[in-house]
Parts: structure tokens; sequence; C-alpha cells
């Protein structure tokens, strides 16, 4: 029987080679979801989001104002209802997203120089295009209300020389920074795909060391190995890693050359990518070793890599979470691989502010593998509980 290091490694292989389960959640299942998430979010924003109009004063100032919403890139104006009732029941029905309300003698009104009120609704229960037709309809609000007080003061002999300098007082200039396009999926579908990615890898990383013990099989493991439980780990570790490899080069490769998302530097990425990997296989050991059963070691990996995607930092602010749940996001290597994507991809920056992120996912290996000596005890003498 040869013992050792590449010994292992080739046992490891032909394990997983003898199981097609395998090759199905290591190579078909996170292909095809980044596959999924990148198709999904390729449009990158929502534009021309379904609303309406309930125009009740029927005049010419009324239809300008519902081209002037239609002309928006947010919103479409796929229904002209009769009634505030009418819009509601569309809403209900998933129809439309929002609604603008035109009041009956709005054009009178503005004309007498009364305050005539425009009202819109968006239906906020779906976050995303319920805040794009709130920001078209607020627009379009604005520009009316200017183009009232325009005419009024026009009326009144002033030229636009005086009232432009009114209306606007200052000029505003917008510098989006790392995401200049405002596309969703440039920010989305690495988070996705990351926290996927990460999921799978704690998963079946759990699922490979934890079946030894269930098996029986980890004695043998162990001595294939020479006894060293960091020599056979790392035997384990090895195949599962080059497969992962070119999955999360495939990642990237998909992000930066297919989807062109912006890359300040790509050798970064890649080098994170490796870490991230080896980070994720970390957090696997560690479960194995806090519990060496397989339904309690996969129940606390999914648990924990399902939580990871809400500690991200791309949905909510971590700063603004509680204090301790702030704290709980720095222990998941997806964190830091958002954060080295953020400031080394998206903004371009120097690595040197990166070498944070860099040390922590260098640490994982190193902080997981101080309960080698529990799962070297698990697999001498494995015992296996259901």
């Amino acid at each position: 029987m040869q013992i050792g290091f590449w010994p292992t490694v080739r046992r490891e292989i032909r394990r997983m080679g003898s199981r097609r389960m395998y090759l199905l959640m290591t190579l078909v299942v996170p292909v095809s979801v980044i596959l999924f998430f990148v198709g999904l979010l390729d449009p990158g924003l929502p534009l021309k989001v379904p609303t309406a109009v309930v125009d009740l004063d029927h005049s010419p100032m009324s239809r300008a104002i519902t081209r002037n919403l239609n002309a928006t890139e947010l919103v479409d104006i796929s229904q002209e209802l009769e009634s505030y009732s009418d819009a509601m029941a569309s809403i209900r029905r998933g129809e439309i997203y929002g609604f603008f309300i035109i009041p009956a003698n709005f054009e009178r009104d503005a004309v007498a120089g009364k305050k005539p009120t425009l009202e819109y609704y968006n239906n906020l229960t779906y976050f995303v295009p319920g805040t794009l037709t709130f920001k078209g309809f607020k627009t379009v609000a604005v520009t009316t209300a200017a183009g009232m007080v325009k005419s009024k003061l026009a009326s009144a002999g002033l030229p636009s020389e005086l009232t432009d300098p009114l209306l606007q007082p200052m000029a505003v200039q917008d510098h989006p920074i790392g995401n200049p396009w405002m596309s969703y999926s440039i920010y989305l579908v690495p988070s996705f795909c990351f926290g996927t990615v990460a999921l799978l890898i704690m998963l079946m990383t759990v699922f490979s060391i934890t079946m030894e013990i269930k098996n029986g099989t980890s004695p043998d493991w162990l001595m294939t190995a020479r006894g060293h439980m960091a020599v056979a780990v790392a035997g384990k570790f090895l195949p599962h890693f080059i497969v992962w490899s070119v999955v999360g080069q495939f990642l990237l490769a998909l992000m930066f050359g297919w989807c062109h998302f912006p890359c300040g530097s790509i050798w970064a990425m890649v080098v994170a990518m490796e870490l991230f990997i080896i980070g994720c296989q970390a957090m696997g050991l560690l479960f194995s070793s806090i519990v060496p059963n397989p339904r309690m070691a996969l129940i606390l990996a999914a648990l924990c890599g399902i939580l990871s995607f809400s500690f991200l930092g791309f949905s909510f602010p971590v700063q603004s979470m509680y204090g301790p749940i702030a704290i709980f996001s720095y222990a998941f290597p997806c964190r830091y691989m958002f954060l080295i994507y953020i400031f080394s991809a998206l903004n371009a920056f120097p690595l040197w502010y990166s070498r944070i992120y860099f040390a922590a996912l260098i640490a994982f290996p190193l902080v997981c593998s101080l309960l080698l000596w529990r799962l070297k005890k698990a697999c001498l003498n494995p015992v296996y509980v259901p």
C-alpha cells in the first residue's frame, strides 16, 4: 500500500470519479447557476417599468405631462385609466408598479395661479421597480412644477434670462464611481455567484470529509497520509481545489470577458479567487471538525452559507447593521471576496488598499486548521450517529 501525500491525492481522485454526484455538484450545478444569474441580470437595469396614468383633466397640459412621463427611460405608460380604483386594481393584479394622477381642472388651476396637486403612487413591495417608478415620477413632477413657474414669470413680463437662474440657481454634476452605468448586474451577479460557489464548496467539503467517517473509511484515509491529519486534508482538498479553480476562473472570464464588467486588476481577482476557494474549503473543514457527523455538519454549513448572502454588504451596508451581527459578517470568506471585487475590480484601487482582505482570506485555512486534532480523533474512531 502506497502512503504519503500523492497517494492520498490519487485516492481522492478515484473517489471523485466513482461518484457522479461529485461531478454534478462541482461542475454542472455551479456553472448552471452562474449562467442563470448572468442571463437573468443581463439587462443591467429594469428600464421601462410598466406604469399607468389617471388623467382626470384631459387638457393639453395633462397630455403633455403624460408624454413627458412616457419619454423617460425609467417608466412605460402601459395603461391610461379613468380612476384611482382602476389603478389600484391594476397594481393588485401585478400589471403595473405605480401610477400618476393628474386631477381634474389641473390646467385651469395652474393658469389661475392656484396650487394644483400631482399625485403618484408606487408599489414599493417590489423595491427595485417601485423605486425606479418613484424616481421617474418625481423627475417629471419637478420638471412640470418648474415649467409652471417659468410660464407664470413669463406672463408677468420677466424675460427668460432672469427666470432661468431663479429656477436653476446652481449646476449639479453627477459622477457615479465604480458603476457609472448604474447597472444592477455589475454588483448583483458577482455577489450571487460568489455566495453560491462558497455554499457549494462548503457543502461538498463537508460531505467529502464526513462521509469518510460515516462509511468507516476514515482510518484508511488517515493511514494513506502516514497518520498526519494535515497531509490527509491537503491530499483530499487538492483535487477539489483544482476543479473549483476551473469553475472560479470560468466565472471571472464570464464577468470580465463576456459581460465586460469593469476590472481594474484582473490578476488581483485571479489570486483572490484562488484564496477564496481555499478559504471556503477551510470553512468546510471547520464545520466537519466541530460536528463530525454528515447530517449535522451539512446543516451547519448550509445555514452559514445561506446567511453569508446577507452579510456580503451588497444589499445592506455592514456599517449600518447591529453591532454583533456586523462582526459576524467578517467570519465568512464571501465578505472579503466581495470587498476585493469592489476595491480592485470596480474602483481599480491599488492592491495596497485590499491588503487586509487578502490577509483575511489567507488566515482562514490557518485558523480553521486549529481543530484538526478534533477531526483526527473522530477519524481514528469513526462513529456514525444517525
